[in-house]
């Protein structure tokens, strides 16, 4: 509990009731910045920033707002201007470095920069009930696809929209937040609320199974079972028809059953001459891989990036496949398994 010794203490540079008054509020704010950054190697440098921030403020905080809402309100700011300075990262590689060349992609990505987020720090997230402002479930809130939606949206527009529609800040409140006006604000999220609406799929009345259910589990299964088989005819069976196959930061992205099946049997399983190993865990709330290529040479099998599956009913709408080995730090996975 915040007290007012607390806060006199850590006003006047004492560092332990400093981290007391903030660390409830660590994970939380590296999942808001996650939402507007989409990496979660960028949010947890951001929160250190905040953090960093707030430290160096703290003499003149004087409480009109909630500390919970004074570091929303560093964070956001920190991210909006992480985002101009990302705009200046070179671009990412075209192909993977497998010396194969991949075939033609269905589309280039929008989204370069996106990285997973593990359950596992979902999990340390205190419960927080969003304000009666909010609109977006939190189980939406964190979907691969809405965080990746979230990304094609101007950095200030993002800002608004998650303040508003996931954590459910009033108008005035994002307002004060961001420095700018409550029409500002309004308009801003009016905008960015039609352009997520543009890009989602009227057709789709099917949502995913619940987390750890038996359709789940069933899906996953069979996903395993055809993924470290090489067997593309039982892997395709499983896809929507109009599933996407996409593989951050290469921005390379395949669409339906028969372009993902050629992908896969000639460029990811090299007609049978190359195979994997997969290790179940979890991501953005849905069922991800630690997936490991196996040594032809010796009896183990490395690290070849993660995937993360998004379900409609039974079938899957997207494999997101991350190409990122150092993203497997996150998820407390090893570069090596036995096989």
């Amino acid at each position: 509990m915040i007290t007012e010794e607390l806060l006199v203490r850590a006003r006047a540079g004492d560092a332990v009731a400093f981290e007391e008054l903030t660390e409830p509020y660590r994970r939380e704010l590296q999942l808001h910045c996650y939402r507007i950054l989409g990496t979660v190697t960028d949010s947890e440098d951001l929160v250190q920033d905040t953090l960093l921030s707030a430290w160096r403020a703290m003499a003149d905080f004087r409480g009109h707002a909630s500390v919970r809402t004074w570091l929303y309100r560093i964070a956001t700011n920190r991210c909006l201007n992480a985002r101009r300075d990302r705009e200046r990262r070179p671009a990412p590689a075209t192909a993977p470095s497998s010396g194969l060349t991949p075939p033609e992609p269905s589309r280039a990505g929008e989204v370069m920069w996106l990285e997973p987020y593990p359950d596992v720090l979902l999990n340390q997230v205190d419960d927080q009930v969003p304000g009666p402002e909010a609109r977006i479930e939190s189980r939406e809130s964190i979907s691969l696809a809405f965080i990746k939606a979230v990304q094609t949206l101007p950095p200030r527009q993002r800002a608004v929209l998650v303040l508003r529609d996931v954590l459910g800040y009033r108008g005035a409140e994002v307002a004060g937040l961001l420095g700018t006006t409550e029409d500002a604000v309004a308009s801003g999220l009016k905008r960015a609320r039609a352009t997520l609406a543009g890009r989602t799929h009227p057709e789709r009345s099917r949502r995913p199974p619940l987390p750890g259910s038996s359709t789940e589990q069933r899906v996953v299964t069979a996903f395993v079972e055809a993924f470290e088989n090489g067997d593309v005819p039982a892997l395709i069976s499983l896809l929507t028809t109009d599933a996407w196959l996409t593989m951050p930061p290469v921005p390379l992205e395949y669409q339906g059953q028969a372009t993902i099946g050629a992908f896969f049997a000639h460029f990811g399983f090299m007609d049978g001459q190359r195979s994997f190993r997969l290790v179940p865990m979890r991501a953005n709330g849905q069922p991800a891989f630690g997936r490991y290529v196996r040594d032809p040479q010796a009896r183990i099998a490395h690290a070849h990036g993660l995937t993360v599956l998004s379900l409609e009913g039974e079938k899957i709408v997207e494999i997101a496949s991350f190409l990122d080995n150092n993203l497997f730090a996150w998820f407390g996975l090893p570069r090596t398994i036995p096989d």
